[in-house]
């Protein structure tokens, strides 16, 4: 009689910890089904396959720098300046200016964007895109010497033509604009500019003069919202100087070694009426 009570207090316990384990599995399933559903958690399009796959962008980025003893141009702390705000901003449109050894990162970085490079050499681009077959890459000449910034730095700050009509750069009547770029680079509104070429450490190479100032262009004539620049090699003289001229210093949102970081308001709706703040 003992035996048979004890049994039955064994099967009567062993009963209620699969109904306790059931109820915490299906509290757990249903916590897992809100937190899904859930937009605080914000995601989007997520599938379990997914969650088993790395991007084939990063993948491919994974591989080719793991293959390589190449070093990429900017320094570590220089690079984590624009991966915070592609951390805020990816998916996004990101232009480059200049093709290089870090480009894949760039593209892998702003993964399921659009990420553009401009470049001035065509082997170069021929080169890195065979490398890299994903990488979206555009040949463009300038027309600028480095011995030419100071007078275009006199032109840019004199003429009204270049702090007024602040639209699309194709129909700008500032000679510091460059209104023959390929089309991409007018037709998309930008969200990030990297500021990387053309070339400008001898004086018979292009400079970056007429860049620095058409970026500003692009991001004051976006519908809306915020532009972040940024500029390397921004203690050279050019880019110092007309970076703080035409991206203009109350924009100015930080500086890591050679990198200098702006935040470009959209001109668009007219309340932003001086060129500079």
């Amino acid at each position: 009689m003992k035996e048979n009570q004890i049994t039955s207090k064994k099967q009567q316990t062993m009963i209620m910890n699969k109904l306790i384990l059931s109820c915490i599995f299906f509290i757990f399933l249903l916590y897992l089904i809100l937190r899904a559903n859930s937009p605080s958690f914000k995601l989007k399009n997520l599938s379990i396959s997914s969650c088993n796959k790395i991007p084939p962008s990063l993948a491919e980025s994974i591989l080719h720098y793991a293959t390589t003893n190449k070093t990429i141009q900017q320094k570590h702390d220089e690079i984590s300046i624009t991966l915070k705000v592609l951390e805020k901003k990816s998916p996004c449109n990101f232009l480059v200016f200049g093709l290089g050894l870090d480009s894949l990162m760039w593209s892998s970085l702003n993964h399921n964007g659009r990420t553009v490079f401009i470049e001035e050499n065509i082997h170069w681009i021929q080169k890195i895109t065979k490398e890299v077959p994903s990488l979206e890459a555009y040949h463009y000449i300038y027309d600028t010497r480095l011995d030419q910034a100071p007078e275009l730095l006199s032109i840019g700050k004199r003429e009204d033509s270049c702090k007024k009509n602040l639209g699309d750069p194709r129909n700008s009547k500032c000679p510091l604009a460059l209104t023959n770029m390929p089309k991409e680079v007018y037709e998309i509104e930008w969200d990030l500019i990297m500021i990387d070429a053309p070339t400008g450490s001898f004086y018979n190479l292009p400079g970056r003069m007429k860049v620095i100032y058409t970026v500003g262009l692009l991001a004051r004539n976006r519908e809306s919202g915020e532009t972040d620049v940024f500029v390397h090699d921004c203690k050279r003289y050019v880019e110092d100087k007309f970076s703080r001229n035409f991206l203009c210093e109350g924009y100015i949102r930080g500086q890591v070694r050679n990198l200098r970081h702006f935040t470009i308001p959209s001109y668009r709706s007219g309340l932003v009426k001086s060129f500079c703040p």
